[in-house]
């Protein structure tokens, strides 16, 4: 008999089915037992009564967690979960769990969830609870939306090198490996190869890869490896048609999420999943700090916006203009990376944007400068080793399109779309400064 999945049985009424999955709960009332099965497409109750000896025997022997194979009659039951279950006919066991779980995966009544800490250490059964695997469930359609959008948009995939000779853009928060009988360091960006592939005419281009930071951060928000969502486009006139395509990409993603998996998260997070309307809003620095400081808000740098201030704002744009998203541009020179383009009107400025959602950035972008010797001056300016840049200068020695682009943290998108307060919930295997396990 092939096996099914536990959300199928309902279509086997009356028939003979087979199901696999963990022990989640165990029931014993001497001459009848009861069993929640789970298996990634859901919960079912298994009934199994003494008349049936041999599985009856079987099943003493269980422990929660344990895996089984499972056959038996479907049948239509009111008071079971969902409405169905499975009286039990044959029980084997594939793995059998030690009665001890280190944390649980069902928590009792008003028992609070266990330490974040500890839950990270034996994170694979973490992941066992339904809202966890819910989070890669929708994280895997929203990484397929995000490419239906890049591919039937004429985006090419690329795969940038992770392993690096010079420190990325800024020279900070890099990790140094060693490579054979030198240093090298593991990216902390793709920037300047998605640069390249513009300079290569590839015109549109994104990459879905592991990102490295070397931050000394302890806050929700941060990791010091996790995945990043990149593109560059060519041919543009202004930062403000990087935003205009990444607005539109973001609605379509957020569409697909709603329209499978929206009654899910509401039900599980309490979270109602909002599409944005087009076009976001967008206000400049300068705005910013003016409207914080009418909010009463206390203002730290002038040229960038503290975890803080970012909340605020959002509260502002969400309570003015009924929008989750808000677009924060025009950042002083003074805090943006050296290839970032310059605001003909105000050279202080640069042509870049940080994107807001609900309180938290999720996405830093700019148009990037593709003049070779203003590209030169500017990185002189910063204080760059132009010799340990000359390969990436040389990208635009021998003609490269205008362009621009953006970075964006899909653990963020995923905080956000389903109302997770830590980043770490939010990740497959966390890593920060000081977590290298599982």
């Amino acid at each position: 008999m092939k096996r099914i999945y536990i959300n199928q049985v309902k279509d086997y009424i009356g028939k003979q089915v087979k199901i696999t999955g963990f022990v989640q709960t165990i029931r014993d009332q001497k001459n009848i037992k009861f069993f929640l099965i789970r298996d990634i497409s859901g919960i079912i109750q298994v009934v199994v009564t003494k008349d049936k000896e041999e599985t009856f025997k079987n099943s003493s022997g269980l422990n929660l967690e344990s895996v089984v194979e499972i056959t038996g009659l479907a049948k239509e039951e009111k008071q079971a979960p969902e409405g169905f279950e499975i009286a039990g006919e044959s029980i084997s066991i594939l793995s059998l769990s030690d009665p001890e779980l280190p944390i649980p995966v069902i928590e009792k009544g008003q028992q609070e969830e266990t330490d974040q800490s500890i839950r990270l250490d034996w994170r694979w059964i973490d992941l066992r609870k339904e809202k966890n695997t819910l989070v890669f469930k929708v994280w895997t359609l929203m990484e397929q939306a995000f490419r239906e959008y890049w591919i039937k948009n004429n985006y090419i995939e690329i795969h940038s090198p992770k392993l690096i000779a010079t420190a990325s853009e800024s020279g900070a928060e890099v990790f140094e490996v060693k490579y054979f009988e030198r240093k090298a360091y593991l990216a902390q960006s793709p920037q300047f190869y998605k640069q390249m592939a513009m300079a290569a005419g590839f015109e549109k281009v994104f990459e879905v890869g592991p990102v490295f930071r070397a931050e000394p951060s302890f806050t929700s928000r941060h990791a010091t490896e996790f995945t990043g969502y990149d593109t560059e486009i060519s041919y543009i006139k202004s930062h403000y048609d990087v935003m205009k395509e990444e607005e539109k990409t973001i609605q379509y993603v957020l569409q697909k999420a709603k329209d499978k998996y929206g009654d899910e998260i509401l039900k599980t997070y309490g979270r109602e999943v909002i599409v944005p309307t087009l076009p976001f809003p967008k206000i400049s620095m300068k705005e910013t700090k003016e409207i914080l400081s009418s909010m009463g808000v206390r203002v730290d740098k002038d040229g960038d916006i503290s975890p803080e201030e970012e909340k605020k704002i959002c509260e502002y744009i969400k309570k003015t203009q009924n929008h989750e998203f808000v677009f924060v541009t025009e950042y002083p020179v003074s805090v943006r990376a050296f290839y970032h383009m310059r605001d003909e009107n105000d050279p202080k400025l640069t042509k870049s944007f940080d994107l807001l959602w609900n309180g938290i950035e999720i996405t830093t972008g700019a148009q990037r400068e593709h003049r070779y010797d203003i590209l030169v001056s500017q990185a002189k300016e910063k204080g760059m080793g132009l010799e340990q840049l000359q390969f990436y200068l040389n990208f635009f020695k021998y003609g490269c399109p205008p362009h621009g682009g953006y970075g964006m943290g899909p653990n963020r998108m995923i905080m956000k779309l389903l109302g997770i307060e830590n980043v770490r919930d939010a990740m497959f295997v966390y890593r920060g400064v000081n977590r290298l396990t599982p």
